[in-house]
């Protein structure tokens, strides 16, 4: 059996440059960290981080009603948002489970971009286009554009520097140039920070990204791989597909529901959605904090009074708390409420935990 060569990103080579660490991750080669995940981490909170996240997938729905449809394949509500506005939404199954949660921007009527996750680009490309009514396209633009994410209290100095527009509401864009070169500029991130998100070309995207990483390091910050970017959204208690989000996760269960459109008239997985939220869902995403020394991981059990109750689907230190945390998907039925106490079974050891209502650190989007 031939193993699939993971891809690489437009600018590897500046990221080999800079001392990146790799691994794989959603199929692609990817920078896991530069001097450290923890330096990382805390650079994006009191500073600016720069994030290579051109893995992430694009697709253009376009022609005459692709607004219409799309918002009746994903679950969100369009009609919420305007020309220049962006919205996070999920792709579902006709049973609930999630096939991926996205970005939608909204360029027109006759015009969505969106940016889904790397390893479901294909998937959600395919169902759109199976869906699809005569006379809307599906372009699957995966290695047409990068994306860079800057993110922390400093991005709007790194990205105003180099004469990009800043002044954005959060989840709104602006199609800029720069250096004569097309970027779409997005206030949009995952970090939890005041951050941007831009799309230049593929091919023109490595003198933006060393003009960018200039200014980030002159105001005191840092590249920052994807050990920083888990550790970030995961102290917001953002979901990440394949942990908080999957087939056999739903949006009720993972806290998304402020993300469904309940009041429209159709999208995917509806029915089964609206059933789950009458009915109340069996488990749902809750966060954990460490009472003792130790770091909780995915796919750990967790107990209560001894009884199993769910595992963790996301754990990690954080950096800003100082402590081991956790996301975790966990029976509705035990009852639990924010400051009940809880154990994960970390490699046979117990490991007491604080039940959180997430985000564990405050948000700075604005």
């Amino acid at each position: 059996m031939t193993e699939t060569k993971p891809r690489r990103g437009p600018i590897h080579d500046v990221h080999v440059e800079s001392g990146a660490s790799f691994a794989p991750f959603g199929g692609w080669e990817m920078p896991v960290s530069y001097a450290g995940t923890v330096g990382e981490h805390r650079a994006v909170r009191a500073a600016v981080g720069l994030f290579d996240v051109s893995h992430l997938g694009k697709a253009t729905v376009a022609g005459p009603g692709a607004a219409e449809f799309v918002n009746a394949a994903l679950t969100n509500d369009l009609g919420k948002i305007r020309p220049g506005k962006a919205q996070y939404t999920l792709c579902c199954t006709e049973d609930g489970g999630v096939v991926d949660d996205l970005i939608a921007y909204f360029v027109g009527p006759e015009e969505i971009f969106l940016v889904p996750n790397a390893a479901n680009t294909a998937a959600v490309v395919d169902l759109l286009r199976a869906a699809a009514p005569d006379g809307v396209t599906v372009t699957d633009q995966h290695a047409d554009y990068a994306v860079f994410a800057v993110q922390g209290p400093l991005s709007s100095e790194v990205v105003g520097g180099l004469g990009l527009p800043t002044d954005l509401e959060y989840m709104a864009y602006a199609d800029a140039e720069w250096e004569g070169r097309p970027v779409r500029v997005c206030r949009t991130g995952y970090t939890g920070e005041h951050g941007y998100e831009l799309l230049p070309r593929w091919a023109e995207a490595e003198p933006l990204f060393r003009a960018l990483l200039d200014r980030v390091r002159a105001a005191g910050g840092q590249p920052a791989g994807l050990g920083a970017r888990d550790t970030l959204r995961t102290e917001m208690g953002y979901p990440l597909h394949g942990h908080e989000l999957g087939p056999d996760i739903t949006p009720v269960q993972a806290r998304c529901g402020w993300a469904v459109g309940w009041k429209k008239q159709a999208f995917w997985g509806k029915a089964a959605l609206e059933r789950e939220k009458s009915a109340g869902p069996r488990r749902i995403v809750t966060g954990l904090k460490a009472l003792d020394r130790g770091v909780p991981r995915a796919g750990q059990a967790v107990l209560r009074d001894g009884a199993p109750i769910g595992q963790t689907t996301s754990g990690t230190f954080s950096p800003t708390l100082e402590v081991g945390i956790a996301l975790a998907l966990l029976d509705t039925a035990a009852d639990l409420t924010p400051g009940d106490e809880v154990e994960v079974d970390v490699r046979g050891r117990r490991l007491r935990c604080e039940v959180v209502r997430p985000p564990f650190v405050a948000a700075h989007t604005s």
